[in-house]
């Protein structure tokens, strides 16, 4: 089976799906179709797969620009050093900030950063999060 690159392509491959069905005399409709592609692609059902497939506009991140957001919990403004598009919309970033944020909760010992990297989703949040589930950096789009 043709593995679907976008979601026209997806469509298209289900609904060839479904005429090769009735070629051979079996009823299969197109939500049936699509149902069987998902999961022939690895997906649970039709909605997870036309999620993975869905166009993601790019965040507007501009190198030199400026960005406001959370560093683990905390707020910030910063500068943009580097912003890298990288696969399905996320994007690759170097941060200055403003003001330095404590990455380090204990009350005994701290540990400022000026700069960060993260990568960022169509979101805005990165994939790595703090134990309470939090995303480690949110950026405000």
């Amino acid at each position: 089976m043709d593995m679907p690159t976008d979601l026209a392509h997806a469509k298209a491959t289900a609904k060839r799906l479904r005429a090769d069905h009735a070629a051979r005399g079996q009823q299969l409709s197109h939500s049936q179709a699509l149902e069987h592609l998902a999961q022939a692609c690895g997906h649970r059902n039709w909605n997870s797969l036309s999620a993975a497939l869905a166009p993601e506009a790019p965040l507007r991140i501009k190198v030199g620009g400026q960005v406001s957001g959370r560093y683990l919990g905390q707020c910030f403004v910063a500068k943009v050093l580097a912003a890298k598009q990288v696969p399905h919309g996320w994007v690759s970033v170097k941060l200055e900030l403003a003001e330095p944020v404590d990455a380090v909760r204990f009350d005994s010992f701290s540990s400022f950063r000026k700069r960060l990297r993260g990568t960022i989703g169509p979101k805005g949040h990165s994939r790595e999060r703090t134990s309470n589930g939090e995303p480690h950096l949110v950026i405000d789009l």
